[in-house]
């Protein structure tokens, strides 16, 4: 008796819905169009073994809050520009390096790259997170509160940057002061002119609609901007193995699915900037060939020094070669 009464409280126990809260910072952008997709294709394949919830717009704390609570299982899923998992291991970073893409298309295959996957999403293992998924969002822009028409422009601005000294870096080479920063900061910031711009997404600007504290874009397209799937690896670790494979299977195949949506959502927000009173700018063609060529370096000279992260950075780069 005892033994049945064991194996009914087991099954019962599995049968129990597993709450999978899947954090992000953003909203109606290509990273909140993938959690609605991910959550979907992991109820409908698990027969609603779990349910997976979307918080976005940082519903669930700042991006280092959401991070710490994935590690320690409060939260069971984040998904966020890789940069801002630097302080667990900076090779996170690396993907901010300026130049390596120069295209949507370019950054999705970098992404699909099998060695770029498995050393990206293998970054977090043992600090507690267990990598899923990786895919290009956008080419980032910056907005400001003054036109950046010319490179010139950039000098003496304070910028507000992804939380990577490879970004870092690249900022301060056009003469701005690199200001990293928490998305949930950032508009705050520009109203009280404690910021004279930030890098993100066109259509993090639209969605969160910065044109109310700075209405000029401008279109660098440097660096690209990815996402990557966290999980966490105690709440991963409890997981039955088909469950397991069901939270993997459609990380990656979510991950290559969004890649037309989001070039539709981006092209939707620049659409909706303008609508909305907004100026979309590109630097002249010579000059944004002469920023590439300024911040082309910025990877090489980051890593250099550092054994580790060196090493890291030659297998993006190399695979930046094959997928070209």
């Amino acid at each position: 008796m005892l033994s049945l009464a064991t194996a009914c409280a087991a099954r019962a126990a599995d049968d129990k819905p597993r709450i999978m809260k899947i954090a992000l910072a953003t909203q109606d952008d290509a990273v909140h169009q993938y959690a609605r997709n991910y959550a979907a294709a992991v109820e409908k394949d698990s027969g609603g073994r779990i349910r997976a919830e979307v918080y976005p717009a940082s519903r669930l704390g700042t991006i280092q809050q959401q991070s710490e609570s994935v590690q320690f299982g409060t939260i069971q899923c984040q998904i966020v520009a890789p940069e801002f998992l630097a302080g667990i291991d900076e090779r996170f970073g690396m993907l901010a390096s300026p130049g390596l893409v120069t295209s949507m298309a370019e950054g999705e295959r970098l992404a699909a790259d099998p060695e770029v996957m498995k050393l990206q999403l293998g970054l977090g293992a043992s600090k507690g997170l267990h990598g899923a998924g990786l895919f290009m969002i956008a080419q980032s822009a910056v907005v400001a509160r003054t036109a950046i028409r010319h490179l010139a422009d950039f000098k003496g601005k304070k910028i507000r940057i992804f939380a990577s000294q490879f970004q870092s870096v690249a900022m301060a080479r056009l003469g701005a002061i690199p200001k990293p920063m928490t998305l949930g900061a950032v508009l705050p910031a520009l109203h009280d002119n404690a910021l004279d711009g930030a890098v993100s997404s066109i259509a993090v600007f639209s969605s969160m609609h910065y044109e109310q504290a700075a209405r000029y874009v401008t279109e660098t397209g440097q660096p690209a901007i990815f996402g990557i799937v966290e999980v966490s690896r105690k709440w991963y670790d409890s997981l039955p193995t088909d469950l397991r494979q069901v939270v993997d299977n459609h990380a990656v195949a979510e991950a290559r699915a969004i890649h037309p949506q989001a070039i539709e959502i981006n092209e939707r927000a620049r659409k909706a900037w303008v609508d909305g009173g907004g100026e979309l700018i590109s630097l002249p063609p010579d000059e944004q060939s002469a920023m590439l060529d300024m911040l082309g370096s910025v990877g090489d000279d980051v890593s250099r020094t550092k054994p580790q992260l060196s090493a890291a950075y030659q297998v993006i780069t190399q695979a930046v070669q094959r997928t070209r």
